[in-house]
């Protein structure tokens, strides 16, 4: 009996980074173990050890960057692309008021999420190509890329940026459908 597929849409899976259950179960222990008991003990906080995404979500901010790259440049290919999953975490509550562009529930205070900020490739001042951060909505390609090769900074922009982290935190969100 022929198990493999023969829908030429199916994406392989060996090479792409699937890990297995065992290993996944390891990571996400070492993590609560060692990284979340540290932070909840050092900040008296139950920080969130995980964080949902729907999947219309995600595959709108993916368009978006594809569609938004096109203008900077149709050059641009989907492998020059990319997200990079920045760490961060929310303002304690007696500053909360600079979430008030980003409505998230204040049970969120302290805790920990992810920013998705779209990338690029791009050749630094030596020639090599990186993935540099970019914003897809600014006009000028160029600006946004030199500036992060100058020095890792990065642009400085207030508004129109593009970066996501409008997820589910779990806690405080139940844990209900958690395999892990």
């Amino acid at each position: 009996m022929n198990t493999e597929s023969t829908n030429e849409n199916d994406l392989p899976r060996s090479g792409s980074g699937v890990m297995s259950n065992e290993l996944i179960k390891t990571l996400i222990e070492n993590y609560r173990t060692n990284h979340l008991s540290a932070i909840n003990d050092s900040l008296g906080i139950q920080d969130a050890h995980s964080l949902w995404f729907d999947l219309p979500k995600l595959k709108n901010f993916i368009a978006l960057i594809e569609q938004e790259a096109a203008k900077v440049n149709p050059q641009y290919t989907q492998e020059d692309l990319g997200i990079r999953f920045y760490y961060a975490a929310y303002p304690k509550i007696d500053n909360w008021d600079i979430m008030s562009t980003h409505p998230v529930p204040q049970e969120y205070s302290e805790k920990h999420t992810l920013v998705m900020i779209p990338t690029m490739k791009g050749k630094n001042a030596e020639g090599e190509l990186h993935d540099f951060d970019f914003n897809p909505i600014q006009s000028d390609e160029n600006r946004s890329i030199a500036m992060a090769a100058r020095g890792g900074s990065g642009p400085s922009y207030d508004d129109g940026n593009l970066g996501e982290n409008s997820g589910t935190l779990v806690p405080p969100s139940p844990i209900i459908g958690e395999a892990y």
